[in-house]
């Protein structure tokens, strides 16, 4: 018995040995800041945005709902506000209200650099300006605390204002470029893109033009959101998730509700409903997550360092742990959130059909057909009918080895100086699923530092940016223009 334990104990030495060794060598070296940026003078970026946010470019579900003049408002704001651009490059309206413009390099042979954003906002809930839940108005574009505040602030007037900034000052410098750059706008982006980033989308593919890369919204420098992770992360992300929307329709006997058979419509719906949630999509640290994960090894406190470095031991514990949150969760697998219900139109009457709208965002490992196919095989149940509302599929998944993603991380790193660099995946749906169709790489960044306060004022209440957000992240576009079009 003594030689059996001691043989435990010793096997037991030798794996604590092991694990500590790779949890030692694993990860990237501590990444350092790169070579600070020159400084870039936007004195009036601030006032220019809140002048955006002035303007009420609000998209609704349906587009007769929407303010055309609104939006023509703010396409001629721009021409107005950035004549140096206007005077360089050409622009095209396409799809109604999104602008192109097109500043054509010296070299041809070069393939162009397409960067992104929209100005569309969504609406705001009146009953919430009612409640005070606004510290400024939403539409007022109020410079008060070093904050512009407002809708759009964050989501996504700021990168439009912080792009024209920096191609007005590029311009004014005497800027050549040798490769073209193509600047997009998109106006209803909140409700697709298909008008707007589709139109866009299809010109170039008609023209036979393919961008070098791509740049949209997607992500932030994180600051406070990964845990264990002090330093801002400027999270650079490769994909997006799929979207699908399908309706569980459930049938039953229609008849008065004094006398309900033992299961109605309704609770073969909730039946259903309850086998979906308890059956998760699988999950895994495998692709973008797990490349991100990794890239963050280096800075983690050594007990998590430790759990990432020997996954193969740890990933029940790892996967355990981050699906305990959302926000990480759905970096994890396709995520299912029931959203929409119904059944009777009168209270006491048993409907023969119980509705329910899922929504579902796809990671890039789960397809359509195979998430439909294990809807129908977990629901289990033949008097629930799977129908598919909406479906698009999750964006390829771009490259981290590019000299594009390298210049993202760089111009992060000159611009904010002691920061990490990490990709990742974007769990919610940008203009980029219809740029991505004419970019070889597309990126999903906004260069703008952010925390959870901030996080929740995007399509929500209290809206706002800081000064020093858009004044930086003018510099960071600055730089990025200057040398990704110089090369």
């Amino acid at each position: 018995m003594k030689k059996i334990l001691a043989a435990v104990a010793a096997l037991v030495v030798v794996l604590a040995a092991v694990l500590v060794v790779r949890t030692t060598v694993f990860g990237p070296e501590r990444q350092a800041a790169a070579a600070p940026a020159p400084a870039v003078a936007a004195p009036d970026a601030p006032g220019h945005l809140a002048q955006a946010i002035a303007i009420r470019t609000v998209s609704h579900q349906d587009p007769a709902e929407d303010d055309g003049a609104a939006f023509t408002a703010f396409t001629d704001w721009l021409a107005a506000t950035y004549p140096a651009v206007h005077g360089a490059m050409t622009r095209e309206i396409l799809g109604g209200h999104t602008p192109l413009y097109t500043w054509t390099g010296s070299d041809p042979a070069l393939r162009p650099v397409l960067l992104t954003a929209h100005y569309d906002v969504v609406p705001v809930d009146p009953d919430s300006v009612a409640a005070g839940r606004w510290t400024h108005p939403p539409y007022a574009g109020t410079l008060a605390d070093g904050f512009v505040w407002g809708r759009g602030s964050l989501d996504d007037k700021s990168a439009v204002v912080a792009l024209m900034e920096a191609a007005e000052v590029l311009v004014k410098e005497g800027f050549k470029p040798r490769r073209t750059l193509m600047l997009s706008f998109g106006h209803d982006e909140e409700v697709g893109g298909t008008r707007g980033a589709g139109a866009v989308a299809a010109a170039l593919k008609e023209r036979g033009v393919t961008a070098e890369w791509s740049l949209d919204e997607g992500s932030f420098l994180l600051s406070g959101l990964i845990p264990g992770i002090d330093r801002p992360v400027a999270n650079i992300n490769l994909a997006e998730k799929g979207y699908l929307t399908v309706q569980l329709v459930a049938t039953g006997a229609a008849g008065h509700s004094s006398m309900p058979p033992r299961e109605t419509a309704t609770g073969v719906l909730a039946r259903a409903i309850l086998r979906l949630q308890d059956d998760p999509f699988p999950g895994g640290l495998d692709g973008i997550t797990g490349a991100m994960f990794d890239s963050l090894a280096g800075d983690l406190p050594f007990v998590q360092r430790l759990l990432f470095a020997n996954r193969w031991l740890f990933d029940p514990v790892l996967d355990m742990v981050l699906s305990g949150a959302n926000t990480t969760n759905a970096l994890l697998r396709t995520t299912v959130a029931p959203t929409m219900l119904r059944g009777s139109p009168k209270e006491n009457v048993l409907p023969a059909t119980a509705v329910a709208t899922v929504n579902l965002r796809l990671h890039p490992r789960d397809t359509v057909d195979g998430a439909v196919a294990r809807l129908r095989d977990t629901i289990a149940d033949d008097r629930v009918a799977v129908k598919v509302a909406t479906a698009n599929p999750a964006s390829p998944v771009s490259s981290a080895d590019t000299a594009a993603f390298r210049l993202l991380g760089r111009a992060a790193r000159q611009v904010y100086g002691d920061v990490l660099v990490a990709p990742g995946l974007t769990i919610a749906g940008t203009d980029s699923q219809h740029y991505a169709t004419v970019a070889a790489n597309s990126y999903r960044f906004n260069p703008m530092v952010v925390t959870r306060k901030d996080i929740a004022g995007i399509h929500g209440d209290d809206e706002r940016i800081s000064v020093d957000n858009l004044v930086r992240a003018t510099a960071f576009y600055t730089v990025l223009m200057r040398q990704g079009l110089a090369d």
